[in-house]
C-alpha cells in the first residue's frame, strides 16, 4: 500500500534537508500503519520532498511498449522475445539492448544470402572454421537458448554456401549479439541465484543436524566445494570424497544404532533381574521369619527337626538363586562393557571418515579448510605461549610446462611426489596443506624467520635427490617459496599473503629459491 499526497505545508525559502525529509517518512510510515518497504518509504519521501512518485522499475508502461511494438521480420521478433525477458529480469541494459537493436534492424530485411552472393564473398577456409567453431559452440547452449540455437545453425547454414557475403554474415551476427548479451545475463543471475541458494541449503543441513557432529566435515567440503572459482574437477573430486563419506558413515551409523538397542535391550534385563532378586530376597525373608515364629512354639525336638528342614531349604533356595544372578549380572556387565568399546570405535571412525572431508583427496595432506583449522590452533597456541610461528607458501616451478608435457596423470603425481618428500622431512610439529592447484603451504611453530627459511631450503635439497620419473625420464622437481613469520597482531591471511609476495619475489629472481617475506 502506497502512500496517498497530501498537503504539505514547506516554506520555499527554507527547504528541508534529505535526513530531515527521511526521518520525516519514518514517521509518516509508523503513522499509516504501512509496512518499511522499499516502494512505501519511497512514496512518502517523493510526497514530503514534493517529487513525482515513479516507480523504481516501471515494468507495467514497457509491458504495455513491448506489446505495442510490431516486428517485422525474425531478427526483430528475437528482439522483442529479448525485450519481455528483460523486463521480467527488471533489467534495464537488457531493455536497452533489446530497443537498440530491434530499433537498428527495422528499416533492414532480413539477409537474402542468394543476392548477397554477388558482394564480395568470405575466403571458404575461414568459413569452415568458423562454422566448426560455431558448432562446437551449440551443445553448450543446451535446450534453454532456443532462440540463439535457432541463429547459430541459420549462421552455420550461411557459412556452409559455395559463397557467402560478409554482409550477410554480419547481419547474422548483428541479431546474435544482442540475444547473446541478454542470454549472458540471464544465465550470471541464474548460476548466482543457484549457488545462493545451494549455499543456504548446506548451511541449514548445518544448522539442522547439531547432534550429528560427524556432518560437519561434510559440510565443510561442500561449501568449498562450491565456493568460486568453481571448475569440474574440484567439483568431481568434492563429489567422490563427500560419496566415500557418507557411505562409510551409512554404514557406521546403522551398526551404531543396532548396538544402543541392544544395550536398551541388556540394560531392561539388568534392571528385570533386580527386581527378582529383590522379590526372591522379600520372600526368603518372609520365610525366615515365618520359621522362626514357628521354632519359638515348639515344645519338642522332634517338632523342630521339620522347620529346619523348611530353613535350610529355603537357605539353598536362596543361595542358588543369587548364585544364578549374580552370573547373569555378569554376563550382562560383560555384554555391556563390549558394546559401550563397539559404540566408541564406531563414533571414532565417524570422526575419522568426517576428517576426510578436511583433507585433500589427491595428496592427503590438508585442504583449504582444514588449514583453517590448524592455522586458528597454531596461532592461538602461539599467542598462548608467546612463542614464534613461520608459515611458508611454496609453489612448483614449471608445473605448466611439466602438465603440458606429460600430461596431467603427471602433474598430479608430481604433487603427491612432493607432499610425500615434505612428510618425510618435516617435524611431527609441522602441518601440510594443499593451498590450490601446485601451492602447498607449511606451518612451522615455535620458529623464527630464518629458521623457517633455512627449513625450506633444506626441504629443496631433499626434493632434488628424490627420483620422480615421467614416462620413463627422471624430472627434476624444484618449487619457489616464501616465508613470514606471523606478528603479534597479525592474523594468518596476511601472513600467507605475505609469504605469497615474497614466493613471486623467488619465481622472479630465478625459481628455486626461498625468501622472506
Amino acid at each position: 500500500m502506497l502512500c496517498h499526497p497530501k498537503p504539505i505545508n514547506m516554506s520555499m525559502n527554507e527547504p528541508k534537508q534529505p535526513s530531515e525529509i527521511a526521518r520525516e517518512a519514518l514517521k509518516r510510515l509508523a503513522v499509516r500503519h504501512l509496512a518499511p518497504t522499499p516502494a512505501n518509504y519511497q512514496a512518502c519521501y517523493n510526497e514530503i520532498a514534493n517529487l513525482p512518485n515513479l516507480p523504481i522499475f516501471p515494468e507495467a508502461p514497457l509491458r504495455e511498449l513491448s506489446l505495442a511494438l510490431q516486428a517485422r521480420n525474425e531478427s526483430q521478433e528475437r528482439h522483442l522475445d529479448n525485450l519481455s525477458a528483460a523486463i521480467s529480469r527488471r533489467s534495464w541494459d537488457g531493455v536497452k539492448d533489446a530497443l537498440v537493436g530491434f530499433s537498428t534492424l527495422g528499416e533492414r530485411p532480413a539477409p537474402n544470402l542468394a543476392a548477397a552472393a554477388s558482394t564480395t564473398s568470405l575466403p571458404s577456409e575461414f568459413c569452415g572454421k568458423l562454422a566448426r567453431f560455431v558448432e562446437c559452440l551449440l551443445p553448450a547452449l543446451g535446450d534453454g537458448e532456443s532462440r540463439i540455437v535457432e541463429a547459430l545453425e541459420e549462421l552455420i547454414g550461411a557459412l556452409r554456401l559455395p559463397s557467402v557475403s560478409a554482409g550477410a554474415v554480419q547481419d547474422i551476427l548483428g541479431g546474435l549479439a544482442h540475444q547473446a548479451t541478454g542470454a549472458a545475463e540471464e544465465q550470471v543471475e541464474i548460476r548466482q541465484s543457484l549457488l545462493k541458494l545451494l549455499h543456504l541449503i548446506i548451511e541449514n543441513i548445518s544448522v539442522l543436524s547439531l547432534e550429528d557432529s560427524w556432518l560437519k566435515g561434510q559440510v565443510d567440503g561442500l561449501m568449498a566445494g562450491v565456493s568460486p572459482p568453481l571448475n569440474l574437477r574440484s567439483l568431481d573430486e568434492v563429489a567422490s570424497r563427500l560419496r566415500d563419506v557418507m557411505e562409510k558413515q551409512g554404514r557406521a551409523k546403522l551398526r551404531s544404532v543396532e548396538a544402543q538397542e541392544e544395550m536398551r535391550k541388556m540394560l531392561a534385563a539388568f534392571v528385570e533381574r533386580l527386581g527378582s532378586m529383590n522379590r526372591s530376597s522379600a520372600e526368603f525373608e518372609g520365610r525366615i521369619v515365618e520359621s522362626a515364629r514357628k521354632i519359638e512354639k515348639v515344645e519338642s525336638i522332634e517338632a523342630l527337626r521339620p522347620l529346619l528342614d523348611e530353613v535350610i531349604v529355603a537357605t539353598r533356595t536362596m543361595i542358588e538363586e543369587t548364585a544364578q544372578s549374580r552370573e547373569q549380572l555378569k554376563e550382562l556387565q560383560d555384554k555391556v562393557v563390549l558394546t559401550e568399546a563397539e559404540l566408541m570405535q564406531l563414533h571414532q571412525e565417524l570422526d575419522n571418515a568426517s576428517a576426510l572431508a578436511r583433507n585433500d583427496p589427491l595428496t592427503d595432506v590438508l585442504n583449504r579448510k582444514g588449514l583453517e583449522e590448524a592455522l586458528a590452533r597454531e596461532i592461538a597456541s602461539m599467542r598462548r605461549r608467546n612463542a614464534a610461528l613461520s608459515i611458508s607458501l611454496l609453489d612448483i616451478d614449471n608445473f605448466k610446462k611439466l602438465n603440458d608435457r606429460f600430461g596431467h596423470d603427471a602433474g598430479d603425481r608430481a604433487l603427491i611426489h612432493l607432499a610425500d618428500c615434505a612428510r618425510r622431512n618435516m617435524r611431527p610439529s609441522d602441518t601440510l596443506a594443499r593451498y590450490g592447484g601446485e601451492e602447498f603451504v607449511v606451518l612451522m611453530p615455535d620458529t623464527l624467520l630464518e629458521q623457517g627459511i633455512e627449513t625450506m631450503a633444506r626441504l629443496q635439497r631433499e626434493l632434488t635427490k628424490a627420483i620422480y620419473m615421467a614416462d620413463n625420464e627422471k624430472i627434476l622437481i624444484t618449487f619457489s617459496a616464501g616465508v613470514a613469520e606471523l606478528a603479534a597482531e597479525e592474523s594468518g591471511v596476511d601472513a600467507i599473503r605475505r609469504a605469497d609476495r615474497a614466493m613471486y619475489l623467488a619465481k622472479r629472481a630465478g625459481k628455486n629459491r626461498v625468501l622472506g617475506g
